[in-house]
């Protein structure tokens, strides 16, 4: 398993993650089958946003003993109301689940508390400007939390939260599908059977999201990575093709400030399945070909960072190259940070011979060469 630095928050997060909602259909020894055979394959974050206390509870048996080989994600604002799920701001209410996901998982702390479900650019505001955000940050002054998160499907949202200078880390739905769609604060557009004819590409605003939230240090772990297993199926995809599990991983893994993908799990079978991306080989990982050739909605000229342009003669990392490049574009002046990673690059964009295979290679008709030049300049 490989691990990966969550922004600026000093922990280090295993690449894949669980993400615990498909346990609440399961039993404890069920539950502690799955959270079993995640800790074996390295496995070291998890998400439990669900206030139904029988799941709770069920993880809470799961970690028993091990919790501090564990980090995680805690939502705030997730309650439990006579007998369902209700998202909440009441503080009272929110106090008392938060008390009751301690108590059920056996803990006096929860690494990341995350603010619950924030879709709304006007609710975000609130939460900022109010009482709610006060009560986060005193649990984070009383140790009951070690950092402050949010969960959002909204880029943005997300964009406010990672400029905020408050939240450290966010909770985002990434997959090449709900990347290539406008930013919306009705969480069901991302699931329509059909996206339209003129859609293509990731959408301008998830573009910049994941650049600024790489800029500021706020790390991203990933929901909604198989969007609900729809990729799986050429049916029920949006591009008319079927995606692998690992490619689903590979692409948001190649997203800029993505730690983690935290996956849902019903058997230990499912954790392998993802497990296998770590030792899967590029052409498993491949996505980009898929996506390339699909009938729908394929993606043109835009860099995704896949590395199907490399081997370069040169030696470049061209991926990164153009990744740092997107990074700086955003900037008045290229960041001294930016600035530094790319001197340090074995290889830079004036070491291009300009022989074009790159571009032969890319499937999505990246210019290349152009790119080079542009870098050329932008860090001259």
């Amino acid at each position: 398993m490989r691990y990966r630095e969550l922004g600026k928050t000093g922990l280090k997060v295993s690449e894949i993650g669980l993400g615990g909602e498909w346990l609440e259909r399961h039993n404890t020894e069920e539950v502690k089958a799955v959270i079993r055979r995640c800790a074996e394959a390295g496995i070291n974050i998890l998400d439990c946003w669900m206030s139904e206390p029988n799941v709770r509870s069920n993880i809470g048996a799961a970690l028993k003993g091990q919790k501090e080989k564990w980090i995680i994600q805690g939502h705030i604002g997730s309650t439990w109301q006579n007998g369902q799920y209700v998202r909440t701001r009441d503080l009272e209410k929110a106090d008392k689940a938060f008390c009751d996901l301690l108590k059920r998982l056996d803990t006096d702390y929860i690494d990341l508390g995350m603010i619950h479900f924030v879709d709304e650019k006007a609710e975000f505001s609130k939460i900022m400007e109010g009482e709610f955000l006060s009560y986060v940050k005193e649990l984070k002054a009383r140790g009951r939390i070690r950092h402050i998160g949010l969960s959002t499907h909204n880029p943005d949202v997300a964009r406010l939260a990672a400029q905020s200078g408050v939240v450290e880390m966010i909770l985002f739905s990434v997959n090449p599908a709900f990347d290539m769609l406008p930013a919306s604060e009705n969480l069901d557009e991302y699931f329509k059977d059909e996206y339209g004819e003129n859609i293509g590409g990731i959408a301008p605003e998830r573009a910049e999201l994941y650049q600024i939230c790489e800029q500021q240090g706020v790390g991203i772990t990933v929901m909604k990575g198989y969007e609900g297993g729809r990729l799986f199926k050429a049916e029920t995809s949006p591009f008319g093709v079927a995606l692998t599990p690992v490619q689903c991983l590979h692409y948001a893994l190649t997203r800029p400030a993505v730690a983690s993908v935290l996956a849902g799990f019903d058997t230990p079978e499912h954790v392998d399945e993802a497990v296998a991306y770590e030792t899967a080989s590029e052409e498993e990982k491949d996505y980009a070909s898929v996506l390339a050739h699909a009938p729908r909605h394929a993606y043109s000229g835009l860099c995704t960072y896949c590395g199907h342009c490399a081997p370069c003669p040169a030696g470049i990392d061209i991926a990164m190259v153009n990744k740092l490049f997107d990074l700086a574009q955003m900037q008045n002046s290229v960041p001294a940070t930016l600035r530094a990673h790319y001197e340090g690059l074995t290889r830079h964009a004036d070491d291009c011979v300009k022989c074009g295979g790159c571009e032969g290679r890319c499937p999505f008709g990246v210019p290349v060469v152009t790119k080079m030049e542009k870098a050329v300049k932008m860090f001259h």
